[in-house]
């Protein structure tokens, strides 16, 4: 990872995070964070440059992620935020909408299958941008990173939104007010101060300094898993509700809850360039992906089983508040968004740094950098206060973001990069899957954006 400088002058490697290696939206906080090699001029203590000629060397580098290491992280980066609205999703669509649940576990499955293979066509490919670059040129190479960061916008949202739900449940019985903050509820107030409290974390120039943040993800999200179980098995309630067979008028917006979870397929290319084997990355998503799938189906109906149409559209929500299950469940769930904003931010920050002149004094661009990603913040604050609807947001997310990156854009890039070696069956395949999520994507997004504006104005 670290190289020798060769000019004269003092330099050290320092991290530098890949803008494509992003922690990921559906994640409560299992995000895995990939530094490359930078040049830092020590002397004159600024950046002097951190590009694909810089970073030549991390890609020589032998790679030594092992099978198991590359599952945990996939795993990492699926399972998250998305979790929290199976139960409601289940419910509302009916039990049959499960079959919907696994099979678009095993279309994004295939998709990161198809990512890979995309990957060892072309191996100067080093993230998902480039893949769309490869297929489509600058174009595709835009769309992609346009997709990225409105995919990480919303869900910063979405993160703040569910910040404010859970914290207005744990503090039930708080009553907080400023004379200056008279238009704000209790509940709105505690979300500003959260969020004020984890601002000062976008100023941080070292951002290794709090990635360790990132490793404590799917621990979270696997004690809110867990809760939810003791709870079904210890909490003392009647796990026999009734599920619908199937609400057809519900489905779109259902699938864009599913879709949510499943879309990690910006950070896939990085864990597959991470393995000692690639060959083994089509077995590391099938794996992954079933895991998941069965993590998801299994708490999609403990969820709806317990708590019927009562179900709220985060389970943690719906649990008992006197049980110690549903407090470590609740705790969880309002930590782990103010741990986010840092890293979430940081292919911003990065971005921004170094589109600032060289010549400009570090202490400036921290101001500069530091200033842009507090007014981001705020500015998301104020959006989630305004559409606190955490369930319309998600599967807004899920049906406008989410699935193209994680069916479309997969089996576009793959079809145009392969398409003088595709056999037809092949070709139908992909070019359906493409079909097929283009009707969720656009189905799911007026439902979700007819239902979000529904309920704005019944407020």
């Amino acid at each position: 990872m670290w190289g020798t400088s060769k000019n004269s002058q003092s330099r050290e490697k320092f991290p530098c995070l890949d803008s494509d290696f992003l922690p990921h939206r559906t994640q409560v906080a299992s995000e895995t964070t990939q530094w490359v090699g930078c040049d830092l001029c020590v002397e004159e203590n600024k950046i002097c440059k951190c590009n694909d000629k810089d970073v030549e060397h991390h890609d020589h580098e032998k790679p030594n992620g092992s099978f198991i290491h590359a599952v945990i992280n996939m795993i990492g980066m699926l399972i998250g935020l998305g979790q929290l609205s199976t139960p409601y999703a289940l419910e509302k669509g009916g039990w049959a909408s499960s079959f919907l649940l696994i099979g678009i576990g095993v279309i994004c499955a295939y998709a990161s299958h198809l990512l890979g293979k995309c990957l060892d066509k072309n191996p100067k490919s080093r993230n998902y941008r480039d893949i769309g670059q490869h297929a489509f040129g600058k174009k595709g190479r835009i769309l992609a990173a346009t997709f990225i960061y409105l995919e990480i916008f919303m869900a910063l949202v979405s993160y703040t939104i569910s910040l404010h739900d859970n914290l207005s449940t744990v503090f039930s019985a708080a009553r907080v007010s400023l004379n200056w903050t008279h238009f704000l509820s209790s509940s709105q107030l505690l979300t500003v101060m959260a969020v004020l409290v984890a601002l000062p974390s976008l100023w941080l120039r070292d951002l290794s300094s709090i990635s360790f943040l990132s490793t404590g993800g799917i621990i979270m999200s696997l004690v809110i898993f867990i809760t939810v179980a003791c709870t079904a098995i210890f909490g003392g309630l009647r796990t026999n509700q009734r599920i619908p067979v199937l609400n057809i008028s519900k489905i779109p917006a259902v699938s864009g809850l599913f879709l949510f979870g499943y879309a990690g397929h910006i950070v896939f290319p990085e864990i597959h360039k991470s393995m000692q084997d690639p060959s083994k990355f089509t077995k590391v998503s099938i794996v992954s992906f079933s895991l998941v799938t069965m993590l998801y189906t299994a708490l999609a109906f403990m969820g709806a089983k317990m708590f019927g149409p009562e179900v709220n559209s985060q389970i943690t929500l719906s649990m008992p508040p006197n049980l110690i299950f549903s407090k470590i469940a609740l705790w969880a769930t309002v930590l782990t968004p103010m741990t986010k904003y840092a890293l979430e931010f940081a292919p911003f920050a990065m971005l921004l740094e170094h589109s600032l002149p060289p010549s400009m004094k570090p202490s400036t661009k921290m101001i500069i950098r530091g200033s842009v990603g507090s007014f981001l913040l705020l500015a998301i604050l104020a959006l989630a206060l305004s559409v606190p609807y955490f369930e319309y947001v998600l599967s807004l997310t899920g049906s406008l973001v989410s699935v193209g990156i994680g069916i479309i854009f997969p089996c576009a890039f793959y079809t145009k990069i392969f398409w003088t070696q595709l056999s037809k069956p092949l070709v139908v395949l992909n070019l359906f899957l493409v079909a097929f999520g283009l009707v969720l994507g656009i189905s799911g997004t007026i439902s979700s954006f007819k239902l979000l504006v529904h309920r704005a104005h019944s407020t």
